[in-house]
């Protein structure tokens, strides 16, 4: 009977525990029903990725009440009740991924286009034109670009270099506005479905060749081609004078802003030459020191001598020891009070920067920045603007203010003892001493290492998939290096220019790209790019995902590549296998024709190479 006894009561206790255990349930699930319950509630923020402990503190908020119906039905009731719970910071978010990091096809791809639709054989699902779940538009102004940027209606196939100096199609830069306020000036025309460009400007009315032959002839020193090799065109206008002189074998960077005068540097680049958009306001240009050889100003609508000259101490800062600044501008030839007054104020500041005036002929003056410090230091101490200290690093530029200063030139003339074009493009340069790098390597041997490294991979793109016949003519490194991918480009003879990116999360190498006789600009890929969109034909990314995923939203950088990448423009990826599968994914979602290749090492190597098309229809 103990027994018995026994077994009886485990189970009675079992039967009440089960009991309770069931009470406590419906309890809590009813409490949970109610509208209003207290609770400690944490509003999250972005984490800290780099961070190295885990902090726990108690919510400020487990004594109040809140309406947890409201709160997931996101309802518009004021509950003064209620302090008001700080927004979380705002993020700008670019790609294709909502807001917990995870991809969506709810995505803006731009005003829809139906004759624009064709049926792609591509691993990408072809949406229908009338599902509703893709919104057809951009987002309204400043709203931030979360959209894939439409092409005009009837965009066609540029026109491929060297026709394109001459002549765009109408349908690929529809903006008129320009040709009305420069059709005297021999700029640009209208023609039928093309603008033409008759290679005139503002100040070289006979033409940009004879204008450059002017110059030639009142320097002979200047050598284009030789000794000159880049030039800056600031205030460009359609870029005519880049454009001549590029079959003097001059790269010239042609600027401007988005002013008046609106889309010079869209029209530049859809003629084929190097531009972005860019303005002397407050802070440095993206351009290491003495990088340019000859700076080029034609009526640029820049007060130079302003501010106690500081827009013309950073043409000097840009400026390379022995280079030129070219002025072609009214001061220099009317003889009427207010711009003899301005001639004036412009020889005052040239003479304290100890620029010589070396030739003034007609509407061009000619003043050659010193190649040592001697004149600088051999000025009166309370001379202005004064030198730049210590301290101040004349190639950090990335949101970098202007300083009044005279940066100083380097005591051991590097930046200066260039050797000429072409033998510079395979020297390695002595500023390469200047760049900080996490190795023990010799720079040199990184230098010689990486343009035989590159060389082979262009060599290779070239031989099996016949980059030759691409007729490739904009082209973007977006993390260049000491620039070796640009130099196989020229090395293999292909007819197109280089952009070389050098992203703020790296070295700056940017001194040593144009030492070499290259075009770079600093830039961070977590942010868009200075140039309008379908400007490029070709975009080439080595290792830039792996190591700015940390940083930046992938998708962000992918979606800024669409944009500025022509319709019939390709994507050439080199990057870690474990960034593949997400880049293949992201590359879908645009709407481009994407292809996985294994790099010479096989198929086994850490790394792959995504080849991405982005069709013209």
């Amino acid at each position: 009977m103990n027994g018995f006894d026994l077994s009886k009561s485990l189970i009675l206790g079992k039967t009440a525990g089960f009991v309770f255990v069931a009470l406590a349930f419906f309890y809590i699930g009813k409490q949970w029903s109610d509208g209003n319950y207290r609770r400690i509630i944490f509003f999250n923020s972005n984490s800290n990725a780099n961070a190295k402990t885990l902090t726990i503190s108690i919510s400020p908020n487990h004594n109040k009440t809140f309406n947890i119906i409201s709160l997931i039905n996101n309802t518009k009731e004021d509950d003064h009740s209620l302090a008001p719970v700080p927004p979380p910071p705002v993020v700008q978010r670019l790609g294709l991924v909502d807001k917990n990091g995870v991809m969506t096809d709810d995505f803006e791809i731009g005003e829809f286009d139906p004759d624009g639709v064709e049926n792609w054989n591509n691993e990408t699902e072809v949406v229908n034109a009338d599902d509703e779940r893709i919104r057809r538009h951009c987002p309204e102004k400043d709203k931030g670009l979360n959209c894939l940027v439409p092409a005009p209606k009837g965009y066609k196939a540029p026109i491929p270099w060297p026709r394109s100096r001459d002549e765009v199609w109408y349908s690929n830069v529809p903006h008129a506005q320009l040709a009305e306020y420069k059709g005297g000036q021999n700029w640009i025309v209208v023609k039928k479905d093309k603008f033409r460009f008759p290679g005139g400007g503002t100040q070289f009315i006979h033409g940009a060749d004879q204008y450059i032959d002017q110059i030639s002839k009142m320097i002979p020193e200047i050598a284009f081609g030789h000794h000159t090799r880049v030039v800056l065109d600031v205030g460009c206008g359609v870029a005519s004078f880049g454009a001549y002189l590029t079959s003097r074998n001059v790269l010239t960077l042609s600027i401007a802003p988005k002013d008046v005068h609106e889309n010079q540097i869209q029209f530049a680049l859809e003629r084929g030459v190097p531009a972005m958009v860019a303005a002397f306001a407050t802070r440095r240009l993206l351009y290491p020191s003495q990088a340019f050889e000859l700076i080029h100003c034609s009526r640029c609508r820049v007060n130079w001598t302003r501010d106690d000259g500081i827009l013309l101490l950073e043409v000097n800062r840009l400026l390379r020891a022995g280079g030129y600044f070219v002025w072609a501008a009214q001061p220099v030839y009317k003889h009427e009070p207010i711009l003899e007054q301005q001639w004036e104020d412009m020889m005052n500041l040239t003479n304290r920067l100890c620029w010589n005036l070396v030739k003034k002929e007609g509407y061009i003056a000619i003043w050659q920045k010193p190649i040592d410090n001697s004149c600088y230091l051999n000025r009166g101490s309370e001379t202005k603007p004064p030198l730049c200290d210590n301290q101040d690093n004349p190639d950090s530029v990335w949101y970098v203010d202007l300083k009044p200063c005279i940066t100083p030139l380097s005591e051991d003339k590097s930046g200066a003892n260039i050797t000429t074009w072409p033998a510079r493009l395979h020297n390695p340069p002595e500023r390469l001493l200047t760049i900080t790098f996490d190795a023990f390597a010799s720079r040199k041997d990184l230098f010689k290492a990486e343009s035989k490294y590159q060389k082979e991979i262009v060599d290779g793109y070239i031989r099996s998939l016949h980059w030759k016949k691409l007729k490739l003519r904009n082209v973007m490194d977006m993390r260049a290096g000491f620039g070796g991918f640009a130099a196989a480009l020229i090395d293999n003879q292909l007819d197109c220019w280089v952009m070389n990116v050098v992203p703020v999360s790296g070295p700056n190498t940017l001194p040593v790209i144009y030492d070499r006789g290259l075009l770079g600009v600093m830039h961070d890929w977590c942010e868009p790019f200075d140039t309008y969109p379908r400007t490029y034909d070709l975009l080439h990314a080595s290792n830039l995902f792996s190591i700015e995923q940390n940083r930046c939203n992938i998708s962000s950088i992918m979606l800024e590549m669409n944009r500025i990448l022509r319709p019939g423009g390709h994507v050439y990826i080199r990057d870690s296998v474990m960034v593949m599968d997400e880049l293949q994914e992201i590359g879908k979602a645009i709407g481009w024709h994407v292809t996985l290749r294994d790099t010479a090492e096989g198929p086994h190597a850490s790394y792959r190479v995504l080849i991405c098309d982005k069709r013209l229809k």
